[in-house]
C-alpha cells in the first residue's frame, strides 16, 4: 500500500484547507485510516481517525468542531477538512492506514503504512 498525501499550504488563521490522502496498491476498503501530525521538534500526535465504513470518527480534543475526517472508498482516498485553523495547528500531517484494524484509532503503532507528509502552516 502506498499513502500520498496532498493539499497542505500556507493559510492565514481562521482559513481552511482540505488534506487529500490518496491510497494504491493492495488498497483496503475496510481498513481504518487516520491523520497524525509533528510540529517542529514535538513528537507526531493524533488528529482524527475513521473507520473503514466511514461510519465511526474520532478527533482530538484540540479539533473537534473544526476539523472533519472522511472518506471515499471507490477512490481509495480519506480527506481532512480543516477549518478555523490556528496557527498552533501548524505541522506536517500525515495519514496512515491499518492493516488489522476497522475501527480508527489513536495509537500510532497501530498504523501499519504512512504517507509522506503534507505541511501546512498557519500565519497569525
Amino acid at each position: 500500500v502506498q499513502l500520498q498525501a496532498s493539499g497542505g499550504g500556507l493559510v492565514q488563521a481562521g482559513g481552511s484547507l482540505r488534506l487529500s490522502c490518496a491510497a494504491s496498491g493492495r488498497t483496503c476498503s475496510s481498513c481504518a485510516m487516520g491523520w497524525f501530525r509533528q510540529a517542529p521538534g514535538k513528537e507526531r500526535e493524533f488528529v482524527a481517525a475513521i473507520s473503514g465504513s466511514g461510519g465511526i470518527t474520532t478527533y482530538t480534543d484540540s479539533v473537534k468542531g473544526r476539523f472533519t475526517i472522511s472518506r471515499d472508498n471507490a477512490k481509495n482516498t480519506v480527506y481532512l477538512q480543516m477549518n478555523s485553523l490556528k496557527p498552533e495547528d501548524t505541522a506536517v500531517y500525515y495519514c496512515a492506514l491499518s492493516n488489522t484494524r476497522v475501527f480508527g484509532t489513536s495509537l500510532l503503532g497501530e498504523y501499519d503504512y504512512w504517507g509522506q507528509g503534507t505541511l501546512v502552516t498557519v500565519s497569525s
